[in-house]
């Protein structure tokens, strides 16, 4: 029930949900080759919120293909 919701979810914001699984996974990589750095609390937290804020940016970026199909098949379409 629980999966089948999230699942939905997923398939009405792509984005979001691309966002969150790309940062998930690029911060536990982040995570794991920087543990014996010595890194301070204050210096983990903004590493995190960087990644964070990159796996969005790189979502963006891959989306704008997304928008540039949807926008030609609107021309297409009219064109009609």
């Amino acid at each position: 029930m629980l999966m089948r919701q999230l699942i939905e979810w997923a398939k009405t914001h792509p984005r979001l949900a691309g966002w969150i699984v790309l940062g998930l996974g690029m911060n536990a990589i982040v995570l794991y080759e920087a543990r014996d750095v010595g890194l301070q609390t204050g210096q983990w937290i903004a590493l995190l919120v960087a990644t964070t804020l990159v796996a969005g940016l790189c979502v963006w970026i891959i989306g704008w293909e997304d928008d540039d199909e949807a926008e030609a098949a609107s021309t297409e379409a009219q064109k009609k």
